[in-house]
């Protein structure tokens, strides 16, 4: 364990929090993950050895409590864990705000860009009366991370590796890191098929609902606004309005 030998709060507090890997294990345990391998699906880089060592540290710390139930082991956050929540949004908003956004292709990660999409995707967006399969195709990936459905259905969002043998409701084909750019506020969903780095197909009108239905990460909208200036200077400079602009300047 980290110790700054200092008496400082702010030291005795990273030395729990500030170990490698554990402000990511809060991040899943902050976003709903209570199951060792659902948390593990969030850090997947991470070994299962040093998660549990790290689910134990934060253990001891009384951040996390460790409970038995019928569907096996959980870990769920105390009331010490909870009040760190503002804290890591903070972070995350933060990182986008100030953070350069051209992601090196080593962080570029299909596993979690999914996993991140099934669990803030936009179920209430969802039509109610049929099952939704999106299959995706990272054309990029690694040979074993190609291919993905999400099923919408009675309002839960299941994420699979191997064709549930449903109806496709749209085939999704894009690169790892463009799919990432939209999801992250880096890139507007139109812009990238218009571009063709991101290709829909499917049914009109379920194509023209499915970034309705995806959603974006919880800090995309903080990204895309520290990205706009920029944007709307590009624009200007070209001698264009900004795109959704009136002539008299409005918005």
């Amino acid at each position: 364990m980290i110790d700054y030998g200092q008496f400082c709060t702010v030291a005795r507090g990273a030395e729990i929090i500030g170990q490698r890997w554990t402000p990511l294990v809060v991040r899943e345990l902050l976003c709903g993950s209570t199951h060792f391998n659902d948390i593990h699906r969030g850090v997947p880089r991470m070994s299962r050895s040093l998660l549990a060592t790290r689910l134990r540290t934060l253990e001891e710390a009384g951040v996390v409590r460790r409970v038995r139930t019928r569907s096996g082991v959980e870990y769920r956050l105390t009331s010490a864990g909870e009040e760190l929540r503002p804290i890591v949004v903070a972070l995350g908003h933060w990182g986008a705000r100030w953070i350069g956004s051209r992601l090196k292709r080593d962080q570029l990660d299909a596993g979690f860009l999914m996993w991140d999409i099934r669990r803030f995707m936009n179920v209430d967006e969802c039509p109610e009366e049929r099952r939704i399969v999106i299959h995706f195709r990272l054309t990029d990936a690694p040979s074993g991370e190609r291919l993905w459905w999400l099923v919408v259905s009675g309002g839960e969002v299941d994420l699979c590796r191997e064709d549930p043998g449903e109806q496709i409701t749209l085939i999704v084909e894009s690169t790892v890191r463009s799919l990432t750019e939209v999801w992250t506020g880096d890139r507007r969903p139109e812009d990238a098929t218009r571009a063709r780095a991101i290709r829909v197909v499917g049914a009109p009108r379920d194509a023209t609902s499915l970034w309705r239905w995806l959603g974006r990460s919880m800090f995309a909208e903080t990204r895309a606004a520290r990205r706009e200036p920029a944007y709307r200077r590009r624009e200007s400079d070209s001698g264009r309005a900004p795109r959704g602009a009136s002539r008299a300047g409005g918005t």
